[in-house]
């Protein structure tokens, strides 16, 4: 997933809103990791509903306070919302180690079509390959809790930090995690395409449309 955001600009949900904006901070915080796409709005009801589950979900894989070593997930906000205002109201409900894409980025809207986000909220779960391992998870988060993260972890076969030394995380091998995601955009539109014939059976986590 890692070239899906490569020239682009993540911003950390912390009080200075800090933001990766180079490759290597790009690379390094994305490989190897399971990314969830949360597409939601504050003034959808039900993403409303949805957000301090996720919100206590991502905690308790991640947060030191509830786990000793935090799981390779990371949780990026793409915001639907019609103003900034509205965003940064969102953005409180949401963990601080969460990521967004800043208001003006258009890059919020060309996702949402990229991924055929239909209703809210949907988190569209991908493999560190970028190849669609849910596309909405928000049925199986509210009914299954972190337990989820192991049957994601196991289906995306994850390379276990604690086995990675020093150099695999030099500019060469960095480059090398992202060379499977160039085919990105094929693989969504391989994904529309089993979507559309297995139609509801995908499985909707919203009643809203997204637009």
């Amino acid at each position: 997933m890692v070239d899906l955001f490569i020239d682009r600009v993540l911003v950390k949900n912390n009080k200075n809103q800090d933001e990766l904006d180079t490759e290597n901070e790009i690379i390094m915080r994305l490989q190897n990791r399971i990314l969830m796409l949360f597409f939601a709005s504050a003034t959808c009801e039900r993403c409303q509903q949805f957000a301090p589950t996720l919100a206590d979900f991502f905690k308790q894989l991640t947060d030191e306070s509830y786990v000793d070593r935090s799981a390779q997930l990371v949780l990026l906000y793409i915001s639907l919302d019609q103003s900034e205002e509205q965003q940064e109201i969102f953005l409180r409900e949401l963990p601080k180690k969460c990521l967004f894409l800043a208001y003006e980025d258009p890059y919020r809207r060309e996702l949402e079509a990229m991924f055929n986000v239909e209703k809210l909220p949907t988190v569209v779960v991908l493999r560190p390959d970028c190849s669609i391992l849910i596309p909405n998870a928000v049925e199986e988060i509210l009914g299954l809790g972190p337990d989820c993260y192991r049957n994601w972890k196991e289906a995306s076969e994850l390379i276990d930090r604690n086995f990675m030394i020093s150099e695999d995380f030099g500019p060469e091998s960095m480059r090398s995690w992202s060379d499977p995601v160039r085919r990105l955009k094929y693989k969504v539109e391989d994904e529309r395409k089993k979507k559309k014939k297995k139609g509801k059976g995908w499985g909707g986590g919203g009643d809203e449309d997204a637009h």
